[in-house]
């Protein structure tokens, strides 16, 4: 398949995950971007002789974050006009958008030359009953908290937001920040998340302190999603003042030396992922399995080791828990792949 071709087909395959996912302008932009693209802007011939795999290089990603980082810039006043909450035009949003192209290469290019980086604060409704299973599980044992694919590690401060998960109430009532999914099933188990210690690690971590780490943040959020905009910006107010430290680094390689520190007796050491493992390679999956297979065969009841992933399973998403000793895994749950569901279905 042709370069170009591959590009238009990335594209139109993401205007799909998109309208799954309840972003119908996200979805118009990227299908008029597959149909009516053309070579008159540079920005426009970078995009349709794409040298990598465009679909998965989240090209789509990357050229629709960097428009509305733009256009929440003001730096593009005549496409702002389209963006929701106004009604969608197509026909106008591509006219709009083909200008843009043409005006602001130079500001997009940017934006094209690495991945979309989020951080869905939604997840953490996910991610938190499970680690009340852990702590239902270890008695409730105080928490050191890791995370690798931490992002800008607002789901690594979990417990400072506020939760309803199947009418059981959860983390710190007074936050900023509330997560109630949609919940099917019997509720998680009533036990207390104590956070110890938190640390986590990414290839590019970002810092809530510095107002272009923030904005990309913001951007990759879908804008007619204004709950998820809203529920952003909070998390980032409500991290920023105390943001959780984050290494830059290899997600194994830095797995490996948590793993090998000694364990604090009367804690639970729990390693945490959601949407992250894909973007590994196959041998770094595979990797982080087999480093925590080793470090649970050394766990004991008074030295704990769990391992909470929240991946993709199919058309869905799975909350796992394995935990150490024993290594039984468990699933938990499925659920949304941004968090606005959940159907709980452990004991």
């Amino acid at each position: 398949m042709a370069a170009e071709d591959s590009v238009r087909r990335a594209f139109a395959i993401q205007a799909g995950h998109c309208a799954r996912l309840g972003s119908p302008f996200t979805a118009s932009l990227c299908g008029l971007v597959a149909e009516w693209l053309d070579r008159r802007s540079a920005i426009g011939c970078r995009i349709l002789d794409w040298p990598g795999p465009p679909e998965a290089d989240a090209l789509a990603l990357r050229l629709c974050g960097g428009l509305h980082a733009l256009v929440r810039r003001g730096r593009l006043p005549e496409l702002a006009i389209l963006y929701p909450p106004a009604p969608l035009d197509p026909a106008a949003l591509w006219d709009a958008t083909a200008r843009a192209l043409d005006e602001a290469g130079a500001d997009l290019d940017p934006w094209l030359d690495g991945p979309p980086q989020t951080n869905e604060v939604a997840r953490s409704g996910v991610l938190m009953p499970g680690l009340m299973a852990v702590a239902a599980a270890t008695g409730e044992r105080p928490m050191i908290l890791w995370e690798i694919g931490a992002s800008a590690g607002l789901n690594l401060v979990l417990d400072r937001y506020a939760y309803d998960l199947g009418g059981v109430a959860a983390g710190d009532p007074a936050a900023p920040v509330r997560l109630v999914p949609d919940w099917t099933g019997p509720p998680p188990p009533a036990a207390r998340v104590a956070v110890a210690a938190r640390r986590g690690v990414d290839l590019n971590p970002l810092d809530l302190r510095e107002a272009s780490h923030r904005e990309r943040l913001v951007a990759y959020i879908w804008p007619d999603q204004r709950e998820r905009l809203a529920r952003m910006e909070a998390a980032i107010a409500c991290a920023a003042e105390t943001p959780p430290p984050l290494d830059r680094g290899e997600a194994t390689a830095w797995l490996a030396d948590r793993l090998a520190e000694p364990p604090q007796p009367g804690t639970v050491r729990v390693v945490q992922h959601s949407i992250a493992l894909q973007y590994f390679p196959p041998a770094g999956q595979a990797r982080v399995g087999a480093l925590l297979a080793e470090a649970g065969a050394r766990a004991s009841p008074a030295t704990p080791l769990a391992w909470l992933a929240y991946e993709f399973d199919g058309s869905a998403c799975a909350l796992t828990l394995t935990l150490w000793p024993g290594g039984e895994r468990r699933i938990l749950a499925s659920a949304h792949p941004h968090g606005q569901w959940l159907r709980w279905s452990a004991a």
